[in-house]
């Protein structure tokens, strides 16, 4: 079994590719009835995780024989990751990424996981909120309350001390001007009794 372009994508910190990737390989591997035994379970799992595709991690781990859930604890710890994104456990999301030591080929992955995880989950507070207190931020992004702040008021957050409210800076928002027919058509004579 060639897994050279996984390895390739990991090296390359290609995350996104990786789920379409391994998706494709195992159909490939499982159409030639070739044992699995060599398969990146943990990274395969990740990579759906990675893009936020909770439904094909499911069907990916439920897809999984028991024997190879129960023999590989890295895989196990990737799973703890999916179940609290499944169950919106935000800082168990954190927690069981940093609670286990992860291999050479998933710590760097971990660490990218984690930080597209805390950017997504910033982006909705973001959208969702005006203000927010600085807990409730902390609890959602699994972080501590001083990193969170510090996190918050790089991104143009202010908070108020006092308070321990974050006040959040809403992107502006971008208006595409629509250019109808009838705007069009008056441009363009316009244009036409300028030239004559």
């Amino acid at each position: 079994m060639d897994l050279s372009a996984v390895q390739a994508a990991l090296s390359d910190k290609s995350y996104s590719a990786l789920a379409p990737l391994c998706d494709e390989l195992l159909l490939q591997v499982a159409a030639k009835g070739a044992i699995t035994d060599e398969w990146p379970y943990s990274v395969h799992l990740l990579a759906h995780l990675y893009i936020n595709d909770l439904n094909s991690a499911r069907f990916f781990w439920k897809s999984l024989p028991q024997e190879v859930k129960d023999t590989r604890p890295e895989l196990a710890a990737v799973w703890r990751i999916g179940q609290c994104l499944w169950n919106r456990d935000y800082a168990g999301v954190n927690t069981a990424a940093q609670g286990f030591e992860w291999g050479p080929d998933l710590a760097d992955f971990i660490t990218a996981f984690l930080e597209s995880y805390r950017q997504r989950i910033f982006k909705l507070l973001t959208s969702a909120y005006s203000t927010i207190s600085v807990a409730d931020v902390a609890h959602f992004m699994g972080m501590s309350e001083e990193d969170v702040t510090n996190y918050a008021v790089q991104n143009s957050w202010s908070l108020d001390a006092a308070t321990g409210m974050l006040t959040v800076k809403k992107p502006k928002a971008q208006t595409n001007q629509k250019l109808d027919s009838s705007k069009l058509q008056r441009l363009t004579e316009c244009v036409f009794h300028l030239e004559h």
